[in-house]
């Protein structure tokens, strides 16, 4: 078990809303050491969402800390905060996110772009994270002459660009179908496999199989959270039957 690269405590979070006050979170503690892969689930409103927010700088709590890479994120400034974002974290959604009028190698390169990276080195940068997702012969097609899988793959390769010690993936199997969902687990394995750590938002049971710590969320709080011994996600032959 490596070090805590994610340590939060007491983080709780308060929506105002109209004359309610809406509390997404309450006291949630929790460590995450580099190299793990943590599954977060938990029925809609449970805060699972909240959390993977907060944890991955993209909202601050209302009360309580959080630390990333030992940096306490409450205390940055919004440029720190982005620096910190940009260098420590890769991000992964459902629905891609990936510009439909650029190619797979021009989307990859978007976050070297923002981070001032020059023209070449965004280039090389990119090309061997397609690679890395096996998609080396396809990065200069656009994302509809891609399959679903394919999308998410490129979007992978995005967040693997800018070298991430963190991959924080929101429901990253929601949109793909039960083969492409393992082919994609397979690859976030892999990823753990050379240290980097995983965060995953996930509703399905199936999927949070894959990981090595599952966190429940309810009613905003930590309801349990357990390690397990994870499946290893293998490509399915074509042709086998895929379990719905």
């Amino acid at each position: 078990m490596g070090k805590p690269l994610i340590e939060a405590s007491k983080v709780s979070k308060v929506y105002r809303m109209g004359d309610v006050d809406v509390h997404a979170l309450r006291d949630v503690s929790l460590t995450i050491s580099e190299g793990e892969s943590v599954a977060v689930m938990g029925p809609s409103g449970s805060g699972k969402s909240t959390l993977m927010n907060i944890l991955g700088c993209l909202d601050r709590p209302s009360s309580g800390g959080y630390w990333l890479v030992g940096d306490e994120v409450s205390q940055l400034d919004r440029n720190a905060l982005a620096r910190l974002r940009n260098r420590t974290l890769g991000f992964v959604f459902q629905s891609f996110n990936l510009l439909s009028r650029t190619t797979a190698l021009e989307n990859v390169e978007l976050p070297l772009l923002y981070a001032g990276v020059s023209a070449r080195e965004r280039h090389a940068r990119a090309r061997e994270a397609l690679e890395h997702v096996g998609l080396g012969e396809r990065m200069h097609h656009h994302p509809n002459q891609m399959s679903g899988g394919q999308q998410q793959r490129v979007a992978v390769a995005r967040a693997l660009v800018t070298r991430p010690r963190l991959i924080v993936a929101d429901e990253p199997t929601g949109n793909l179908d039960s083969r492409t969902s393992v082919e994609i687990m397979a690859l976030f394995q892999e990823l753990g496999r050379s240290g980097i750590t995983l965060l995953l938002v996930t509703h399905e049971a199936d999927i949070a199989r894959y990981a090595s710590r599952v966190v429940v969320m309810h009613d905003g709080r930590v309801q349990s959270d357990e390690r397990q011994t994870a499946l290893r996600a293998e490509p399915i032959p074509a042709g086998a039957e895929v379990s719905p």
